[in-house]
C-alpha cells in the first residue's frame, strides 16, 4: 500500500527516543522529510545516522523562545504538513499531593506551547488544503492511571483541543486526531516501573510482570507497532480519519 508521503514535510516532537523516535524512522521510510525535535539535538542525531530525510532540530517545548524559532524555521522553508505532538511525560505523584507550581509548568510544556506551536503552523496546512495533526497522549485520559496525576489532567486538555480544532478544519483538508499508547516497552516505561518498584519496596521485574498479567495481549508493545499506526494516520490513505481517540494498549482498557 502506498501511503503517498513521499515528499511531505513532517514534524515530529519529542524524537530523541523511545516513541518520537520511532515515529520518526517510521514516517522517515515511507518517504516523508522528517524534522525530529527535542531538546538534544545531538541525542537525534546519532539515533538517526544514516537517515538522509531525517533533519534533527532542537525544540525545548518548556521554553516558548525555542517554541517559536521552530515555528520560525519551519515556516521559512514551507511549513510543515505533518505534525506529531509528542513529548515527554511528567514525573508520577498523586493529585493530592501535585503542587499548583507543578501544574502551571508541566501545562505549560504539554499543552500551552504545543497548542502555539501548532496554532503558528496550522495556516500554511490550510492554504494547501492538506495537513495531519496527530497528538501522542495515553490511555490515561479514558482510565486514569494511579500516581499519574499530572500525566491523566494535562494530558487530557490536549484530547479536549484536538477534538475542537478537528472540527473546525476538518473542512480544510486537515485532520486531527489522538493516539492513545498504552504499556509500550519505552525509557519511559521502564522509568516508571522503575518508579513503581520503589514506591512498593519491590523488584522490577516483579512490577513489569504483573504490569503485563493486566494486558490482555500479555506483553508490553513494541514502538514500531505504535509508530505504524501513526504513520498511516498521517497519510493520505486515513484522510476520512478526524476527531477520533484511537488506543494502542493491547487491550488494556476495560471500557467500551
Amino acid at each position: 500500500m502506498d501511503l503517498e508521503l513521499n515528499g511531505k514535510r513532517a514534524l515530529v516532537l519529542g524524537a530523541s527516543r523511545g516513541l518520537g523516535m520511532a515515529i520518526a524512522k517510521s514516517l522517515a521510510a515511507e518517504g516523508a522529510t522528517v524534522f525530529a525535535a527535542a531538546r538534544s539535538r545531538d541525542k537525534i542525531a546519532d539515533c538517526a545516522e544514516g537517515m538522509e530525510n531525517v533533519n534533527p532540530v532542537q525544540c525545548d517545548l518548556s521554553d516558548l523562545a525555542q517554541v517559536d524559532a521552530l515555528a520560525d524555521q519551519l515556516l521559512s522553508d514551507g511549513g510543515a504538513d505533518i505534525i506529531v505532538n509528542n513529548g515527554g511525560g511528567p514525573p508520577p505523584g498523586s493529585a493530592q499531593a501535585a503542587e499548583r507550581g507543578q501544574w502551571l509548568a508541566h501545562f505549560e510544556a504539554m499543552a500551552a506551547n504545543l497548542f502555539h506551536l501548532n496554532t503558528r503552523l496550522l495556516p500554511e496546512m490550510k492554504a494547501r488544503g492538506w495537513g495531519r495533526i496527530i497528538s501522542i497522549t495515553s490511555s490515561g485520559v479514558e482510565q486514569p492511571i494511579p500516581n499519574l496525576a499530572l500525566s491523566n489532567g494535562i494530558r487530557s486538555a490536549v484530547v479536549g483541543w484536538s477534538k475542537t480544532l478537528a472540527n473546525e478544519v476538518a473542512g480544510d483538508g486537515i485532520t486531527v486526531n489522538v493516539v492513545m499508547p498504552g504499556r509500550i516497552h519505552t525509557q519511559r516505561v521502564d522509568e516508571l516501573d522503575a518508579a513503581a518498584a520503589k514506591r512498593t519496596d519491590s523488584v522490577v521485574a516483579e512490577v513489569a510482570a504483573k504490569s503485563r498479567a493486566t494486558i490482555p495481549a500479555g506483553r508490553y508493545g513494541k514502538p514500531e507497532e505504535f509508530a505504524d499506526v501513526v504513520t498511516f494516520l498521517a497519510s493520505a490513505r486515513a484522510g476520512y480519519v478526524t476527531g477520533s481517540r484511537i488506543r494502542i494498549d493491547g487491550g488494556s482498557i476495560k471500557g467500551v
